[in-house]
């Protein structure tokens, strides 16, 4: 037995217990005559004691060898602690070691094992087995195993049914790029590692297994950001026999359940939005309201007033920033700047300062007297005090702009709490958006979203204004998860692929499965997907995904510690029937 006890369960109950733990040496302190040593494990920190005049000789020496990260193994007696550490549970009682077992020596670590490493995130990602022995990273996965487990607790209970689906499957044209993976035994061919399990969960409900979920591994091969990697995590559910609000339901209780049992929030309100009022609004389809700063569109107050860069815009649009009336000049101009920059693009930007007395000055005074302003201060619903920043130009790259700002001043202001939890629903995107390099329509969401029915007419007419059977929850400005009612029936589902340019041999050579299962008496279905390695983030106040993740990969889409992507020797490419052309 390695072990009687962890390192973190022992208290002055336990005095005079004869104990053996096991563990990591987190550090040590020689005073000559006694040596204390601070040992780790998942659980906690026990501080071990070697006094030269209890502790066997053989003992005390073999203790002072001891260095960092050293595994040992010790029996002793649980005694009180003489300096005790309200810190820790621990705190009140030490061992007094009479066996010590080295069961491995350790190099000294390339950074501090502690919860204010010195490390940088290039080499912790190095050795990110490393890494994982400090509390920040090993609790953020004792976070995400605490999610997951009450996900599959909640999903179990109203009779989701956990399947398992394919990793190796077909490549798709739709959607991000596909990770392919040669076929040694179909010369020439390749499979897909899946973004999604959309299609086998689909036929699931055609299968009859009526509620359907599973924690699966997804692959994109994309650019990525601080939330994206190369392979995630999704909480994939579907379910027959459903309406968009029968999901809508049972989701929103699922979130409602996290939030109660992670972090003991009740959420009574989940507001809906369409997805127009969301851009709109916000300027994207996953607002933050946490906050107001709602956006005020100006056009009709703010043009034809002999502003020619107001009157020749598409949109003029502001927000009020509350409290910030105070700004100097200075601050000002730095934000003005801000918005220039390339990753914003604005060219520039109109202030107006809501003045405690109920006067407005501006930076465009010469063009608006204060009865204008007021009109201004009246739409963006700006309070003296305030300040509103005016952003203008052609309409969705302002209101990209502008969302942009209004985050970055929610930020600076202390809006966003990541303690407080605002979950909302976005609702009736667009079925399909246009994309000007390839000159045809793309689903928004997936090739297999319904209509709404009420919109199927409009394909034939107007196919940018028709409306998905689609939804997004958002959390704290994040998509945490997205879904739609799914197409049942074959001859809805090859209109679908007709208008997204697919030829009717180009359909069935993608999707004829699917199609072929419609024939058999598909039911209406529809689902879901969570983000999990997001979800998990933002419950732990975060908003970055890689330290709820075991082994992530850094922004090149690269494994730093085990060195992948790497080369493959010829003999196994040969085996694969690939030749690569490196000139």
């Amino acid at each position: 037995m390695y072990r009687s006890h962890n390192c973190g369960e022992l208290n002055a109950s336990h005095i005079n217990t004869e104990v053996t733990l096991a563990g990591w040496v987190q550090k040590s302190r020689d005073k000559g005559f006694m040596n204390w040593v601070d040992l780790r494990d998942r659980y906690g920190i026990t501080q071990l004691i070697f006094d030269e005049s209890r502790t066997e000789k053989s003992v005390f020496e073999l203790a002072k060898t001891l260095g960092r990260e050293f595994v040992i193994q010790v029996k002793g007696i649980v005694i009180e602690r003489e300096a005790k550490n309200k810190n820790i549970p621990t705190g009140e009682i030490e061992i007094l070691v009479s066996e010590l077992n080295i069961l491995n020596s350790a190099l000294t670590p390339p950074f501090t094992i502690e919860d204010e490493t010195d490390g940088g995130e290039d080499i912790r990602m190095k050795y990110r087995y490393l890494d994982i022995r400090r509390n920040p990273v090993k609790n953020s996965l004792l976070f995400r195993h605490k999610v997951a487990m009450e996900v599959r607790k909640y999903l179990s209970d109203l009779d989701f049914c956990e399947v398992e689906t394919p990793y190796l499957i077909k490549s798709t044209p739709e959607g991000a790029r596909d990770f392919v993976v040669p076929s040694r035994m179909n010369e020439g061919q390749f499979y897909a590692l899946p973004q999604s399990p959309q299609t086998f969960k689909q036929l699931l409900m055609v299968g009859g297994m009526d509620k359907y979920f599973q924690i699966v591994k997804c692959f994109r091969d994309e650019d990525l950001r601080a939330d994206r990697q190369p392979e995630f995590t999704q909480i994939d559910c579907e379910m027959a026999f459903v309406e968009q609000e029968d999901v809508l339901n049972i989701f929103e209780g699922l979130t409602r359940h996290l939030l109660k049992e992670i972090k003991g929030i009740e959420v009574d309100k989940f507001p809906r939005i369409t997805y127009e009022y969301a851009m709109k609004t916000y300027g994207n389809d996953k607002p933050d309201i946490r906050f107001g700063m709602k956006f005020g569109e100006l056009n009709q107050l703010a043009q034809h007033k002999e502003f020619s860069v107001f009157n020749a815009a598409e949109l003029v649009v502001g927000i009020a920033v509350p409290g910030a009336g105070n700004y100097t000049r200075k601050e000002i101009d730095a934000l003005i700047e801000w918005v220039k920059r390339p990753q914003v693009g604005a060219s520039g930007m109109v202030y107006v300062k809501c003045n405690e007395d109920g006067t407005y000055k501006s930076s465009v005074d010469k063009f608006y007297d204060q009865e204008d302003l007021a009109n201004w201060a009246k739409t963006t619903e700006a309070n003296p005090g305030d300040m509103i920043f005016v952003l203008s130009g052609p309409a969705n790259k302002t209101r990209t702009q502008l969302s942009a700002l209004r985050m970055e001043l929610a930020t600076r202001l202390g809006l966003r709490n990541p303690e407080v939890f605002a979950p909302l629903w976005v609702v009736d995107f667009p079925l399909l958006e246009f994309d000007e390099e390839s000159g045809r329509y793309h689903a928004m969401h997936h090739p297999f979203t319904s209509p709404k029915p009420e919109d199927i007419a409009l394909l034939e007419t107007n196919p940018g204004q028709v409306r998905a059977n689609a939804y997004d929850m958002v959390l704290n400005g994040n998509e945490i998860g997205g879904g739609s009612i799914r197409i049942h029936d074959k001859a809805t589902q090859q209109l679908m692929f007709k208008y997204l340019g697919f030829s009717e041999e180009e359909a069935k050579a993608q999707f004829g499965f699917l199609m072929d299962a419609f024939q058999f008496g598909a039911p209406p279905h529809g689902g879901l997907a969570f983000g999990l390695d997001r979800l998990v983030a933002i419950l732990g106040g975060q908003e970055t995904i890689r330290d709820f993740i075991a082994f992530p990969k850094n922004n090149s889409g690269r494994d730093v510690m085990i060195d992948a992507p790497s080369a493959i020797d010829n003999a196994q490419l040969s085996e694969l029937h690939i030749q690569l052309d490196l000139q």
